[in-house]
This record gives C-alpha cells, structure tokens and sequence, in this order.
C-alpha cells in the first residue's frame, strides 16, 4: 500500500510538472520572451541558443493549437534566428520561417493585423536572392505594402517598409513612413517590444536624416 501510494504521487507531481510547463507555453510568453532576447540579451552564442530554446517553445505551442496566430509567432522567432545566426547557417532558419508564415496566411491573412505580411516582407527583403536564396525585393515591397494595407497605423509595418524604402534610396518617403511608426500607438502588453522598436526607428531616423542633409 505505501509503495502503491507513492507510484500515485509520483504520478501526481509529474502531471503538475507537466501542466506548470504548458500553463507557460502561450502567445504572450513567447511574445515576451521573445522581445527580452531580441532588445536585451547581449550577442552572440548564448542568444543564439536562448532563439533557439524559443523556436522550441512556439514549435510546441503550434503543435497544441495550429492557429494562424501561433505560425506567426514561429515564424517570427525562427526568422529572428536566421539574423542573430547570420551567414550561410542562417538559410535553414529563414527558409523555416518562410513556411510558418506561409501556413499562417493560408489560414488568415488578417491575423495579428497582418503580422505574417509584414514578417514575411521582411524576409524577402533581407534574405540573399537566387541561387543562394529566395530574396526578392519585388516580392518584399508587395507584402510589405499589403500588411499597410490591414494596419496602417502599425509601428513594425510603417517601420519596416520605412527600412525597406531606405534601402532603395527613396529617403524622404522613408522619413514619412517612420514618422508614422514613432506616432504609432503602444501596443498593450508589449512595452519592451515597442521600446525596442522605437530605438530601433530613432536610429533609422538619424541615417535617413544624414542622407536627406
């Protein structure tokens, strides 16, 4: 009986372990989580391996609950793995990332006020053309026009077709574009991410500045 007794709490204890950990795997941790790897964890090997850990996390979140929402957030993680990665072992990441925002558009493109449009845009944008890749700036202007299209008013659209527009020489409509970002309204629960941001857009702001002057 005593040893029956333990078998059961330790069956118990096991099954709160379990659901302590899946209590902890929803969007807003990974989205947490997620912004203090990306704005705080210093570079290097150990935030690669924290990106890492995460991919692991919003994989397992997928798999209980394949919602559009959560193939975003894969995808985004992966996609940020791919940049903190860089060179050619970042391929593999990018090329996951592309297929986890494609899966969520195929189920709503609207999701997130079209993250997957925006994130997807991104990598289009940043990641090597043909025969190394599939970059494709063509293809990156029109995702990156369309997410504007859902959320026009968004701080990482405006942001990102602002650094897109950059990156082709058109300064004065990318300075317009992250005026729109810096008026962009916080997002709620998301203070380190929008933070985050908008250093990142103060900084684009004082190149294109440079530029224009």
């Amino acid at each position: 009986m005593k040893k029956l007794m333990s078998v059961v709490l330790l069956a118990i204890v096991s099954l709160s372990v379990s659901a302590g950990m899946q209590s902890t795997l929803s969007l807003q941790h990974i989205q947490a989580r997620w912004a203090q790897i990306n704005y705080q964890q210093e570079e290097g090997d150990a935030r690669t391996d924290a990106f890492e850990t995460l991919i692991k996390d919003a994989a397992s979140l997928v798999a209980s609950q394949p919602t559009a929402e959560h193939y975003i957030w894969l995808g985004i993680v992966q996609s940020t793995t791919a940049g903190a990665e860089g060179g050619l072992g970042a391929l593999s990441y990018a090329k996951a990332a592309r297929k986890s925002l494609e899966k969520a558009l195929a189920i709503d493109e609207n999701a997130l006020q079209g993250s997957a449009l925006t994130s997807l845009g991104v990598l289009y944008h940043k990641v090597p053309g043909w025969p190394i890749a599939f970059g494709s700036d063509k293809k990156a202007k029109q995702l990156l026009t369309q997410a504007l299209k859902i959320n026009p008013d968004g701080i990482d659209p405006n942001y990102f077709y602002a650094e897109f527009l950059y990156d082709e020489g058109e300064y004065q409509k990318a300075m317009e574009y992250l005026n729109k970002a810096l008026a962009a309204s916080p997002r709620p629960d998301r203070a380190l991410a929008d933070e985050g941001r908008r250093g990142e857009i103060q900084a684009l702001i004082a190149k294109v500045d440079n530029k224009l002057h």
